[in-house]
Order: C-alpha cells, then sequence, then structure tokens
C-alpha cells in the first residue's frame, strides 16, 4: 500500500448532544483521490474542518502528512490547499493580480510572485484571461482562479468541497480533468468531498459512503458492490455503479446496526 496521507482513528465531533462526526476511521494515500460521497448535513464539513485545524476534534487522532492539525495547524495548512465551494476573491483586481497578491503574502518577490501567478493561470487554463477583473470572471473561471490559487503553494494535499456547485456541464468537465492531472502527473493527494454521484464516480480511485457522521462503507466502486451485492454485477449482467450503491444506502434500503446496508 502506498503511503497514506490523510490518517483519522475514532475521530469524532460533537456539538452539545449532537455528534456531527461519529468515530471516523479512514486513510487516505498519496496520489489517491478519495470521494467523501454523501447528502448534506452528513458531517462531511465538519471533517474537512479537523483534517485543516479550524476545528478541535472532541476525541480521536488524526495526521495530515504526518502533522497534527490541532497542534501543528500553521504547518498543516502550509501542506494542504483548501478550495471550498465559494472562493473568495477582490472582484476589482484582475485575476492575475489576486494572485500575485497571494503568492506576495506568502513572501515571494514581486518578480517571482508574478512569474508564478502565470504559471499556475496557464496550468487552470486561465492564460487568455490574466487582465479580466475577477468580478467578471464566471463560476467556472472563479474556481478555476481558486485552484491556481491553491496551486501556488505546491500543496502535498488538495481539499475539495463542493467546488463544482453552479458550474456548467463543460466547466464541471474541465474542472474534473484538470483534478484527475494534478493526481496521476504530479501525485497530489486529493479529497473531493460531494454529493454528486457521477462527478465522484468520473474521478475518484475510491470512495468513503458518509450518512449521520459515519462513514459507512470505503473503497472502490467494484468493491463496494461486492460488499453491497454479493457480487459487482446484477443478474441482468449490468456492473453495479455507484449509483446503485448510493440508492441502497440512502433511498431504497435501511442501515443496520453495523452500518450496513439491506433492501
Amino acid at each position: 500500500m502506498e503511503e497514506a496521507t490523510i490518517v483519522t482513528r475514532n475521530l469524532t465531533k460533537k456539538y452539545g448532544d449532537f455528534t456531527a462526526v461519529d468515530d471516523l476511521t479512514l486513510e487516505i494515500r498519496r496520489g489517491e483521490v478519495f470521494g467523501l460521497l454523501g447528502p448534506n448535513g452528513a458531517g462531511k464539513s465538519t471533517t474537512i474542518l479537523m483534517l485543516m485545524g479550524m476545528t478541535e476534534p472532541t476525541s480521536g487522532s488524526v495526521r495530515v502528512c504526518g502533522l497534527d492539525p490541532v497542534r501543528q495547524p500553521i504547518e498543516v495548512k502550509r501542506r494542504v490547499g483548501y478550495l471550498p465551494e465559494d472562493v473568495g476573491f477582490y472582484d476589482d483586481l484582475s485575476g492575475l493580480d489576486n494572485l500575485i497578491y497571494t503568492a506576495r503574502l506568502n513572501g515571494l518577490s514581486e518578480h517571482d510572485a508574478r512569474s508564478c501567478a502565470l504559471r499556475q493561470m496557464e496550468r487552470v487554463g486561465l492564460a487568455e484571461e490574466t487582465a479580466k477583473k475577477a468580478g467578471k470572471y464566471s463560476r467556472g473561471m472563479r474556481q478555476r482562479l481558486g485552484l491556481a490559487d491553491v496551486l501556488l503553494r505546491n500543496p502535498e494535499v488538495i481539499i475539495l468541497d463542493e467546488p463544482t456547485l453552479g458550474i456548467d456541464p463543460s466547466g464541471i468537465r474541465d474542472f474534473l480533468r484538470m483534478i484527475v492531472t494534478l493526481s496521476r502527473e504530479e501525485g497530489i493527494t486529493v479529497l473531493f468531498s460531494s454529493h454528486h454521484l457521477h462527478q465522484v464516480q468520473q474521478v475518484c480511485d475510491r470512495v468513503g459512503i458518509f450518512v449521520k457522521g459515519r462513514l459507512l462503507a470505503q473503497g472502490d466502486i467494484a468493491s463496494l458492490a461486492r460488499q453491497l451485492f454479493s457480487g459487482s454485477t446484477s443478474e441482468e449482467g449490468r456492473e453495479y455503479g455507484l449509483e446503485d450503491i448510493y440508492h441502497r444506502y440512502f433511498e431504497g434500503g435501511t442501515v443496520n446496526e453495523d452500518h450496513t446496508a439491506t433492501k
């Protein structure tokens, strides 16, 4: 097995009597695209906050790139890039100037900041949009610019929290293609949190099914299908997909006390 970049052990987060994340044990390997799939309110965003050191676990442990986000939050943020569903930029500045500003805040000289910003904009397909003000960017372009902003710091891990919300289908395809390229060609670990089945199935090496704060199952599509259906193909010879798995967990079945699903 490849070296694990993200490791949680019995990770739990409670807010009073409410348990947002319940006993989460998970390993995500270096260079892997891992999909955290579940409905809104499942606990995905709370998990991300703990990984980033932005909220402290109630119990359990978490390591990101070998670091403890509770005790070493600054070091973790240097190695992890985070792209939320809505990226904030200075709308009256150009896309390029927004990136230069970020690069300067990270200690680069004016010359190096401009060079790095231009390189990242080309990398995400915005080379022709450097002079346009960020306020004039489409939703998809803003997410690309957000990815460029993340890449300025050469992260080992990228965490994406519903990154394609509001993007048109063509923009989604391009964005997902970039994510796969970053993982395959550069060995960046990607945690992709989403409730969109088709997108997760397109890009993720493995998937974790997350509901009501618990990770009910994890694995690639074939192994999840075997766990749920006693095989990876239906009686008609059709391979089960993520939609079948999702339907069994969230819509068409019930979850047992041992957190397996039944019809």
